[in-house]
């Protein structure tokens, strides 16, 4: 065993490159950027105070000790800020504080922004040179953006703002820090001099914000979708809204795929699409190599320009129409150079394999069916940066049919609806073909053989000897350990790292006696999400990631997240996120990463490959066709097989076949027409047989699942296994959260043999982790040094209280302090509303303000403020709180000290 550094300022160094790569200059009229660091810079909107570093829900709230909001970032590297401005918008906060919402998934998109006068502006222009105008928005769970004003449109206030500064400035650059593209009418409008998309960086966006308006990176970051004038250009805008079932009738023709095919003069900024400090020259030739099935781009790409900076070159292929009808370019190929002097040159070698800009044939209509299919005809390679203005540079012919890779008809829908087609300069409409398969009868014909019950108590550890084999232990396991072993525990499981979403695994005291470790499963992608308060990174989102279109630096950047992971007994981090960017309202766009698969893909390759290093793991979702957040338990999306193959589910196949994923959540809604955590076609016959899948499933955290034709039921645990669905996430126990396990197996419904067949994949995938190591004996630690925040309480969340109605917790050795805070965990034994009673007296004077928030999961549910009481016990209490995780992580955190803590009291008022 050795010690491996993670030093935190590397850390945050490389986040900050990525943040800086991530950032897209769309606009830069007159060279307005670089800013000089001897101009003063005004800076407006609140949100130079309220920075977002992520989106919200499990893909965000991550407990940071520090974030850099771009102000920040901008006085760190000496700029020149207009303090007054400044100051005047902190008082203003001050009496207009940061809205946070009241409920999960209920936060507002946008705040609400200071009102300026002409005098105020026009004097803060008398002081300075440039006005910079941040405008900011949020996005999450349960909730998707609107096209409304102050969510994909810009508020009133935001659109004030801009008048009034673009009056009284002659410079003014505008700074996007959002998750997602929003509309952008207010730059014909306005007519900024710049518009830069800065995402949602994370803790330190904002350094790597300022680092490109100061001109130490130049921009490099490219679009990773389309923006158009209007919502309502988007193919999908038609097809987006239902509320129980969304027809994808666009089909393939999603984002670019569909402008650059039939409506150009639709885009504002079209994929792909940014701009630089500097200017490169791109020099590109192309071979094919029809033996091995690819082709070669080799770009040459020189600097010749005045300032250093990274140039990435993307490789788009045009198919003939043939009979399948295609979009006018598709992805196929990036990379990106080094940073380049002037002058300097670097060589790019693309390799593309013909699988990339194959199509699938749904229908036969190709003579194919069921194939991915390269047809007859030239196929011409563009060479570039975005979408449209890539310049051919090799084309080659096909004189006949290639069929790249023979399936089965698989994952196609049941519900007759008409899809877009290609072929021609405007989009036809045609009948989508339907399914001809029933999902019970692949399985029945493809049961696994059971292994014979035999006695024994070997340990896992004899297998990962090679003293025993993995067969031979679990022939000795019993219907109880195997029932077991499918079911996950949690939120917040005490065998796991407190605060962590999830345990898996040995869960039993059987289980655990046999040597079977706990895997611990963190929320992600933003970074790890440790409820009981101890402090983590917080990642760039991933729209951010995408644009970088440098999957060597993200892959950097995710080794040292993957010795975080380590540090903290994090096994897997639920991300990446890789659904796709359908339409710009979707309230998860920021976790997700494109519009298009291979570049989604790709950068979940990277992000994996990055964690593997460091023998964690990424736990890819949501499998599949999560693409709206709406009734997103329920909402069934009907897709046709193609657009499923092309669109939808090719980002996961990259990151199975070339980032050797080993964990994929399924999720929460159905896919035409069964909810996908018990669909045996996508989890067994796609994901293993065809794309030759060796981890493990888990279902996304208290999902449905059914059988063709039924209802929704969480407890139909043995639908989820025979799907090979390995886990369902989470179970309290199975007394609270029964399931048909046994039922299924004693009536024949469910087999022995797919029971140990999931238990074959749990424990395959749980003996390479650190869990399995700390277990031998073995493995390598991981210290992390100069974290700020080195004295967390590493016992935080470790306390267990059993709740069973009611529960009084003695808080008397409880210290508060500025910014203090206290978290234990709750064994809830009847879920539902509960009240939170908290008693404490203060001796501090009677205008005193000593806030206590109480969270829990996370969550914040109500702040008491106290003033000092003359030392008399003094209590308040929350309204009804939801507790419907048996074990639930509860923080109170302390704005001041001062607080003498009585106790707690927690009551149950309401089951479930």
């Amino acid at each position: 065993m050795s010690e491996i550094i993670l030093d935190w300022n590397k850390y945050l160094d490389k986040a900050a490159e990525v943040c800086a790569e991530g950032a897209v200059l769309l606009r830069n009229e007159g060279g307005v950027l670089p800013i000089s660091r001897n101009d003063r810079i005004a800076v407006f909107g609140r949100i130079q105070l309220n920075y977002y570093k992520s989106g919200t829900g499990s893909g965000g709230m991550v407990n940071v000790s520090k974030v850099t909001g771009v102000v920040d970032g901008l006085k760190e590297l000496g700029a020149k800020i207009d303090d007054e401005l400044l100051e005047t918008y902190k008082a203003w906060v001050g009496d207009n504080p940061f809205e946070l919402g009241e409920v999960w998934g209920g936060e507002p998109w946008s705040q609400k922004e200071m009102p300026l006068s002409d005098e105020l502006v026009s004097a803060a222009a008398d002081r300075s040179d440039i006005a910079v105008v941040i405008i900011g928005r949020t996005a999450g769970e349960e909730q998707d953006n609107t096209a409304d004003e102050g969510s994909f449109l810009l508020s009133k206030g935001e659109r004030d703002m801009l008048k009034t500064v673009r009056k009284h400035f002659a410079k003014v650059a505008v700074l996007l820090n959002v998750g997602n593209t929003i509309d952008m009418s207010f730059v014909d409008d306005f007519s900024p001099d710049a518009v830069m998309y800065i995402w949602q960086g994370g803790m330190t966006g904002g350094l790597g914000a300022a680092k490109v308006l100061l001109g130490d990176v130049s921009p490099s970051g490219r679009l990773p979708d389309t923006v158009a004038y209007s919502i309502t250009d988007h193919p999908s805008d038609k097809f987006f809204y239902g509320k129980e079932k969304n027809c994808y009738g666009e089909d393939i023709f999603v984002g670019y795929r569909y402008f650059e095919t039939f409506a150009k003069d639709k885009v504002r900024y079209p994929f792909g699409a940014g701009l630089s400090y500097t200017d490169f020259e791109v020099s590109a030739k192309g071979s094919a190599d029809a033996a091995n099935g690819t082709v070669l781009i080799t770009a040459g790409v020189k600097n010749t320009g005045i300032a250093g900076g990274k140039n990435s070159v993307l490789v788009y292929c045009s198919a003939p129409q043939g009979s399948l009808g295609k979009p006018a370019r598709v992805l196929c190929g990036f990379d990106k150079t080094k940073t380049l002097a002037p002058g300097e040159s670097d060589t790019l070698k693309i390799e593309i394999p013909f699988s990339a800009f194959a199509s699938y044939d749904d229908s036969g209509v190709s003579g194919h069916a069921y194939a991915w299919v390269l047809e007859k005809g030239c196929y011409r390679f563009y060479a570039g940066g975005d979408v449209r203005s890539a310049q051919e540079v090799f084309s080659f012919e096909l004189d006949e049919d290639v069929v790249t890779e023979q399936l089965s008809q698989t994952l196609a829908p049941v519900e007759s609806f008409e899809r877009m087609v290609g072929g021609g300069d405007e989009p036809r409409f045609e009948p989508v073909p339907l399914s001809k398969n029933s999902e019970e009868e692949k399985r029945l014909s493809h049961l696994p053989k059971a292994l014979a019950q035999t006695d024994g108590e070997i340990k896992l550890t004899d297998v990962v000897s090679g003293k025993n084999t993995l067969s031979e232990f679990i022939s000795q396991l019993t219907d109880d350990d195997l029932c077991c072993l499918v079911r996950g525990e949690g939120m917040c499981s005490p065998k796991v790292t407190p605060g962590t979403a999830a345990a898996f695994g040995g869960v039993s005291e059987r289980l655990s006696k046999l040597g079977v470790p706990c895997g611990c499963c963190s929320d992600g992608p933003s970074g790890m999400r440790l409820d009981c308060g101890t402090k983590a990174f917080s990642l760039p989102n991933g729209t951010l990631i995408a644009s970088t279109f440098d999957k060597a630096l993200v892959e950097e950047l995710f080794a040292l997240t993957g010795l975080e992971m380590s540090a903290n007994k994090v096994d897997c981090l639920l991300g990446p996120g890789m659904n796709i960017h359908r339409h710009p309202l979707n309230g998860r766009n920021f976790e997700y990463f494109s519009e298009d698969p291979f570049l989604t893909g790709s950068i979940a390759a990277a992000e994996l490959k990055g964690l593997h290093s460091a023998g964690v793991e990424g736990t890819i979702k949501h499998f599949s066709a999560n693409n709206q957040e709406t009734n997103r338990h329920n909402i069934d999306s009907v897709v046709s097989e193609r657009a499923l193959r092309e669109i939808y589910l090719r980002g996961f196949e990259i990151a199975v076949r070339q980032g050797n994923a080993r964990s994929i959540m399924t999720t929460y809604g159905k896919l035409n027409g069964l909810w996908t955590a018990g669909s045996y076609e996508q989890n067994t016959e796609l994901l293993r047989d065809q794309w030759g899948f060796d981890g493990f499933v888990m279902t996304d955290w208290w999902a449905n699942i059914n059988r063709r034709g039924g209802d929704a039921d969480k407890s139909d645990l043995a639908a989820m296994v025979s799907s090979q669905n390995d886990v369902y996430m989470v179970v309290a126990d199975s007394v609270s959260n029964p399931d048909n396990l046994k039922a299924a197996l004693a009536d024949g419904s469910l087999t022995r043999g797919e029971l140990q067949r999931s238990a074959e994949n749990i424990l395959s995938f749980l003996m390479g982790t650190h869990a399995m190591e700390r277990i031998i004996g073995t493995g390598d630690t991981v210290k992390v040094i100069n974290k700020p925040d080195d004295d967390t309480d590493e016992n935080a969340g470790s306390e267990v209280f059993e709740l069973d109605g009611k529960t009084v917790i003695d808080l008397t050795n409880v210290k508060t302090g500025r910014n203090s805070q206290y978290s234990f965990t709750l064994d809830v034994r009847k879920l539902g509303f509960h009240t939170f009673k908290l008693t404490a007296s203060s001796k501090a004077s009677k205008t005193a303000q000593m806030n206590v928030t109480i969270y829990s999961l996370g969550t914040p549910f109500g702040t008491f403020t106290y003033n000092g009481t003359d030392g008399e016990p003094v209590s308040f209490t929350t309204g009804n709180v939801p507790l419907f995780s048996r074990y639930s992580i509860i923080r109170l955190h302390f704005s001041l000290g001062g607080l003498d803590l009585i106790s707690l009291e927690v009551e149950n008022v309401q089951p479930f």
